[in-house]
C-alpha cells in the first residue's frame, strides 16, 4: 500500500486524537480507546481488501469512526429517523475532524474535500472508492463486531442486520465477507441471513 511521511504522520495524528476516547474496549485482557482500534482495524481491514488503496481512501478508512464519542446516540431521537439524522451528522464531523488535521500536515483543499466525500459515503455504488470504504466498513463490522452485537438482540433483528449489511457490500465485499475467520455460530447466522 502506497505510504509517504505526510500520510503516515497523519494517520498517526488521527491515531492521536482517537487515543483521547474514554470509551474502552478489550484486546487480549488489556484496555484500548475503543474508536483507536475501530480505526487500526480499517486500515487494516483496508490493506488485505484493496492493498493499492489510494492516500485519500486510506486517510478515510482510519477516519471513519474519528471523534465519534463527541456526539452521543442518545442526542437524537430513538427511531430510525433519529438514527439516520445521527449518522449522516457523524459524516459530516467526522469529515471536519479529519480536514482540520489533514491541512495542519499539508493537504490540498482537493485532497481534503476528496477524504469528506468519502467520509459522507455520497454517491455509494457509483464511486468505486466510497464502494470500497462501505466494503471495508462492513468486513470490519463482520468480522469484529458482530459478535457482541449478537449477544444484545434476537436472531430475527440480526438476520434483517446481516441482510441490510450484505445489500450495501459489492460482490468482490461479499467474497471477502465468506472468507472472514468468523465463529461458528455467526457463520450459521450469515447463512441463515443469506438463505433466500
Amino acid at each position: 500500500m502506497p505510504t509517504s511521511p505526510q500520510l503516515l504522520n497523519t494517520l498517526a495524528a488521527f491515531d492521536t486524537t482517537n487515543q483521547e476516547d474514554p470509551n474502552t474496549d478489550f484486546v487480549n485482557g488489556i484496555a484500548v480507546a475503543k474508536e483507536y482500534l475501530y480505526g487500526v482495524r480499517m486500515s487494516e481491514c483496508l490493506q488485505d481488501f484493496c492493498p493499492d488503496a489510494s492516500e485519500t481512501l486510506q486517510l478515510a478508512a482510519r477516519a471513519q469512526h474519528i471523534r465519534r464519542w463527541d456526539i452521543p446516540r442518545a442526542d437524537f431521537p430513538m427511531d430510525r429517523a433519529g438514527y439516520k439524522k445521527w449518522r449522516t451528522r457523524l459524516g459530516v464531523y467526522h469529515g471536519e475532524v479529519a480536514g482540520t488535521i489533514m491541512d495542519r500536515f499539508g493537504y490540498t483543499p482537493e485532497e481534503i474535500e476528496r477524504v469528506q466525500t468519502l467520509l459522507s459515503k455520497r454517491n455509494l455504488k457509483r464511486d468505486p472508492e466510497v464502494q470500497t470504504l462501505e466494503d471495508v466498513i462492513c468486513l470490519v463490522f463482520l468480522r469484529y463486531y458482530l459478535e457482541d452485537f449478537a449477544k444484545k438482540h434476537d436472531e430475527d433483528k440480526l438476520i434483517d442486520i446481516i441482510r441490510k449489511t450484505w445489500r450495501k457490500m459489492s460482490p468482490e465485499g461479499h467474497t471477502a465477507a465468506l472468507a472472514l475467520p468468523l465463529s461458528e455460530a455467526m457463520k450459521a447466522l450469515v447463512g441463515k441471513a443469506l438463505q433466500k
